[in-house]
């Protein structure tokens, strides 16, 4: 209680704190753990200045930004996510369109197309542009042509989230703006240097989680090709951090959970509730060591 009273005097996300800034990280469903960190802020007074986000951190973080509070979007996803029933039938109803279609491109892996997806389930007045967010947004995806990332901040919101999220062998890759992107967690997990410079406090938030497993046999081929995915982004994190880590780092521990459990929100969101007052416990000695920064 005590240190909850103090993040409320220091910092109310307004004239009075610090500014903060936050990088919702990509790890599929793993990143179902993100609304730990935005309840904690709802519960602090506390709203960004700035958010970035790759992969399922887009679709978190476009929430955030969108004025959805932590306990809506809680209770929007366990509401879509905790009937299976449902689920399946908006997933089959983002089925190919038509035999034209499905002779044209077969049926075959990655054949989901994540931009009627994501389409399907977002919540229906969410905003369609980015200029309708109240918080200004850097939605991060892969340009798999071009070798490099792409940072989307305006124009179509939902076609920039679905070309964040569009997890490789998974769901077709995403055509906008004439070029083909892919998740954007395969260049920057956690995009955090996007809001570098933007606040006082930036807070990254990492759900990539590790491979894990029976030792002595050799996993799935599935498992193996997100496992691999895993920790190529471990390994570009890691980097990251060694040359400009931010100053709130948090990692829910998700590591059990695969990138597609998305079935299993309402376990993945208990079993990943301790983050939140080990997030607000570092928040706070960021909070301290701006105040001593700027004494």
């Amino acid at each position: 209680m005590a240190e909850t009273t103090v993040l409320r005097k220091q910092n109310t996300g307004g004239q009075n704190g610090p500014s903060i800034a936050v990088a919702f990280g990509g790890g599929g469903a793993r990143g179902l753990s993100h609304i730990h960190v935005i309840e904690a802020l709802d519960e602090l007074g506390i709203r960004p200045v700035a958010i970035s986000g790759s992969s399922i951190g887009a679709m978190m973080g476009a929430a955030m930004a969108s004025g959805m509070t932590g306990r809506e979007i809680r209770e929007y996803t366990l509401g879509i996510l905790g009937n299976r029933a449902d689920v399946v039938a908006r997933l089959w109803r983002r089925r190919p369109a038509s035999i034209v279609e499905i002779a044209d491109r077969g049926f075959r892996i990655g054949q989901f197309d994540i931009e009627r997806i994501v389409r399907n389930f977002m919540p229906e007045r969410f905003p369609h542009d980015f200029g309708e967010l109240r918080i200004p947004l850097s939605v991060i995806a892969t340009d798999f042509y071009g070798h490099h990332e792409t940072v989307f901040t305006d124009g179509d919101l939902w076609s920039a989230i679905a070309a964040s999220a569009a997890i490789p062998a998974l769901f077709r890759p995403v055509r906008r703006d004439g070029r083909i992107f892919i998740d954007g967690g395969i260049f920057n997990p956690v995009p955090y240097d996007h809001v570098i410079g933007k606040a006082d406090i930036v807070i990254g938030i990492d759900v990539i989680g590790t491979p894990r497993g029976d030792p002595r046999r050799i996993p799935k081929t599935v498992d193996s090709l997100y496992g691999t995915s895993q920790l190529m982004m471990r390994s570009i994190l890691k980097m990251k951090l060694k040359m400009q880590p931010p100053d709130v780092f948090v990692q829910p521990p998700v590591s059990t959970f695969r990138v597609m459990d998305f079935l299993k929100a309402n376990q993945i969101i208990k079993e990943t509730a301790p983050i939140r007052d080990e997030f607000k416990r570092k928040l706070e000695r960021a909070i301290e060591a701006k105040a001593k920064a700027d004494a």
